[in-house]
Parts: C-alpha cells; sequence; structure tokens
C-alpha cells in the first residue's frame, strides 16, 4: 500500500478558484450513473440529481462534516421500482422508498445499541453476495430489451441500428474502462453515454425537439427575467399529501419488495465506508460510526421519496476521485451537491438527458448489470467463501435459482413476496437455521472496522 499526504483534509476548505473545479469533478463522477436509474425506472432525472444533491448535504450535516461521501442514485433498487410502478405507479415507488429509509433508520438505531455482530449474523455474504448477483441477473433482460427493441412499441420490435448503436456505446464504455486512466477512469458511464449519443446522432435516432425548444425559448427571451424564466425550469416534483394520500397506496406488497433490499444496499454502504476508510486514513466505522452514515443514508433516501426520485446511496465512483486528487474536503462534496440541485432545475439539461436514445442507455446497462451481478461474486471471493461447505451450496443456489427463476409467493390477492425479495428472505432464514453458521461469514472481514496506521492526512492505494 502507498501513502501519501492529503492535499486537503475532511474539514479544510478549498480556496475560492479551485473549489468550482473540485467539485465538478465529483459532478462529472457521478452524473451518468445518477441520470441512468430514473431513465431505467420511468422517474424523472432532474428530481433525482436535485434529491441526490439534498440528500449529500443531509448525510454531511448527519455524519458532522467527517465524511467525505457523495450520494447518488442506488442501482439496487431498480428492479423494486420497475414493480411496483406496474401496480402502484410513481406513489407506490415512493412508498417503498420511504420504507426503505425506515429500514435504515431502524438499522442505524440497532447497531447503536448493539454493535455490528447482529447485522453479520443476519446478511453475511454467503446471503448478500447472492441477492447481489440476482439483481444484476435480474436487471440483464431490461438492458437487452432496450439495446435491441424500438422504444414505445405495444410489441418487441427488433432494430439493427439501435442494437448497433447499444454495442458502439458498450464498446466506448468498455475502452474507457479499460484504458483510460487517472480521473478519466472513473467516467466511463459519462463517456459511453457520450460517445453513444454522438453515434447515435449519426445515426438518426436522437429526438432533439426538446432540446430545440428549450433553445427557441431562451433565445426568445425579452428581458432578463425571461431569460432566468427559459432557463430554469420546476423538476416533476412527486410530493407525498400534495400529488398523492400514502396511506391510499401503502401496501404489504410494496413493503415486501422494497425492504429486502435495503438490508442488501446497508451492507454494501458498510463496503464503501471501509473502502473510504482506506482511503482517507480514518476509520470512518468508529468516528463518527457506522450507524451515524447508514442513518444518513435512510435521510437521504427518504428526502428522495418526498420528492419523487429513486433510493440513494454512497458512490464507490466518487471514492475514486477522492483517491486520485487526494483532496478529502466535504466542503468540495457539499459544493458537488449544490451544483446537482442547479443543474436539476436547468430546463436545458433535463431536455438534453431526455433526448438520449434507450438504446444508448442499454448499452451501457449491459456493462452495468453485469458488473452488479460480478460485485456479488467479487463478495464471496474477497470473503473467502467456501464452497466445498455444502451448507454454503445450499444457501447460494437457492437464492440464485428463486430469485433469477422468478418464483414468488401469493399471500393474498393483491400482496405478493416476488423474484429478489422472496430470494433474499429465504436466503436470511436458511443461512439462521442450517448449522454452521460462521461458515457462512468467510474470513468475516465484511464487517470489521480496519485497521489503520494513522488517523491522520494518509491515502491509501492498493
Amino acid at each position: 500500500m502507498k501513502q501519501h499526504e492529503a492535499a486537503l483534509d475532511v474539514n479544510e476548505v478549498p480556496k475560492m478558484h479551485k473549489w468550482l473545479t473540485l467539485s465538478l469533478q465529483h459532478l462529472f463522477a457521478m452524473f451518468g450513473a445518477t441520470i441512468l436509474v430514473p431513465f431505467l425506472t420511468g422517474l424523472s432525472p432532474s428530481v433525482a440529481l436535485v434529491s441526490s444533491g439534498f440528500g449529500t448535504l443531509a448525510y454531511l450535516l448527519i455524519t458532522r462534516g467527517k465524511v467525505p461521501a457523495y450520494l447518488g442514485s442506488s442501482f439496487a433498487f431498480i428492479y423494486p421500482i420497475i414493480e411496483v410502478s406496474k401496480s402502484s405507479g410513481v406513489a407506490g415507488a415512493m412508498v417503498g422508498s420511504f420504507l426503505a429509509g425506515l429500514v435504515y433508520g431502524l438499522v442505524a438505531l440497532l447497531i447503536s445499541i448493539f454493535g455490528t455482530k447482529w447485522l453479520m449474523n443476519l446478511l453475511p455474504p454467503i446471503v448478500v453476495g447472492p441477492v447481489i448477483i440476482v439483481i444484476g441477473l435480474g436487471l440483464a433482460s431490461t438492458a437487452i430489451d432496450m439495446a435491441m427493441y424500438l422504444p414505445g412499441q405495444e410489441e418487441n420490435v427488433y432494430s439493427g441500428t439501435h442494437f448497433m448503436v447499444a454495442l458502439v456505446t458498450l464498446g466506448i464504455t468498455i475502452i474507457a474502462s479499460i484504458f483510460f486512466k487517472g480521473f478519466f477512469s472513473l467516467l466511463p458511464i459519462l463517456f459511453g453515454i457520450c460517445g453513444g449519443y454522438a453515434f447515435a446522432f449519426t445515426q438518426g435516432i436522437v429526438d432533439t425537439s426538446a432540446i430545440q425548444a428549450e433553445w427557441n425559448a431562451i433565445t426568445s427571451a425579452g428581458s432578463l427575467a425571461g431569460l432566468l424564466s427559459a432557463i430554469f425550469k420546476m423538476p416533476e416534483f412527486v410530493v407525498p399529501f400534495v400529488d398523492f394520500s400514502p396511506m391510499d397506496v401503502i401496501s404489504w406488497e410494496i413493503a415486501f419488495l422494497m425492504v429486502p433490499f435495503a438490508l442488501v444496499t446497508i451492507t454494501e454502504h458498510t463496503g464503501d465506508q471501509m473502502v473510504l476508510s482506506k482511503v482517507v486514513g480514518k476509520n470512518f466505522l468508529k468516528n463518527p460510526g457506522l450507524d451515524k452514515s447508514i442513518l444518513g443514508d435512510g435521510v437521504a433516501t427518504f428526502i428522495a421519496s418526498c420528492l419523487g426520485g429513486p433510493p440513494n446511496t454512497t458512490y464507490g465512483e466518487n471514492i475514486g476521485v477522492l483517491a486520485i486528487t487526494r483532496v478529502y474536503s466535504v466542503f468540495v462534496i457539499g459544493g458537488a451537491a449544490v451544483i446537482a440541485i442547479v443543474f436539476g432545475f436547468i430546463g436545458m439539461v433535463t431536455a438534453v438527458i431526455s433526448s438520449i436514445p434507450t438504446a444508448v442507455m442499454g448499452g451501457v446497462s449491459i456493462l452495468l448489470f453485469g458488473i452488479i451481478a460480478s460485485s456479488g461474486l467479487r463478495m464471496l471471493i474477497d470473503n473467502q467463501i467456501d464452497f466445498g461447505e455444502k451448507r454454503n451450496l445450499i444457501v447460494a443456489s437457492v437464492i440464485l435459482v428463486i430469485g433469477v427463476g422468478g418464483a414468488y409467493i401469493q399471500v393474498t390477492d393483491r400482496v405478493q413476496i416476488a423474484g429478489m425479495a422472496l430470494a433474499a428472505i429465504i436466503g436470511v432464514i436458511l443461512n439462521l437455521i442450517l448449522p454452521g453458521k460462521e461458515k457462512g461469514r468467510g474470513n468475516g472481514s465484511m464487517f470489521e472496522a480496519p485497521e489503520l496506521e494513522n488517523e491522520k492526512n494518509k491515502e491509501y492505494v492498493a
């Protein structure tokens, strides 16, 4: 491990002429992934930007300005949001996000009282790893449908042009991931979307009418007030008790679909905190504590549910920016959050995002959803899970087949425990009742606080 002095420590304020540039780096790092989630789930990308900004500011406040982490749209919730939206619309998805936020709060409370050992018993790697694999594989058909078929058709209509655009987008994303160095290596999604968009434009499948309308409104503004009105637009917020009544939407079906994924993302959040601790050189699992960071994540998700955005989570891309730049200042992270909020209110940004062809997003998603599945496999490898043990083989096998196969339990006419949620629940139960629970933890590193040589001004890069 190499060790370097921090360019800016956690609570240092950058000079004004550098502040904007440093914050924009974080914005670019999270932008592609954050807008992809609402694009796939039918939510508003502008609302996702605003909710990620407010969520990050709330997170920084709750962690008392000690953890430099940016929060963006969570990929783990793509599947449950899509499924809930089919039956209950966006309002149902927001109620589900609110319930997920409550789970974060409950887990944070339990950790503050009992520590993390109980969470390790409930969600060891042998359960979480296969569930993450199921999340990635369960979304595979969504990516392929977006890549291959004409959008907006009642039946699937194959399009060679769209599939070619998707493959070019995928190729650009892969090249950016493998061959780009330094900060640019953290932006493969953004490069893929931009490159794919340019190629799609040459193929005539980019609808620029919304962009043209925004431009016409700006150029035709006859006064400063008119210009500001043309530039800034109110995002399509979905606010509880204003746009819908939560009590009319809430159901056990929504709870069973959304809550299990909150438990999985909490485990992922813990992993991010461990990596972040190693990068910055401060043990964030002890100070301010895992309970504070999980609570901050939950409040960010709660804020998103009150605005109409997807649940939020800490972003590995932004942790990578910290590692490369050695700028750990929470003020830089806060600046990125403020810029994201402003971008969410700019109509031209929304118009450009809405003009991105589904084939482009499909091409990016092929890689991203595969990476999600592979990260579950990596969790099993990193924790040295022994599949020579029958109980481990059984737990993983049952989770994979139930989750990917789409099994469900029909509780009532309206309540159904399906797919990934059912797989997660059964996986937890099997792990608790089968003998040899310690074998499902592997080396047990997932919840162990990293031992740091120095608690100040150090960065650790493998």
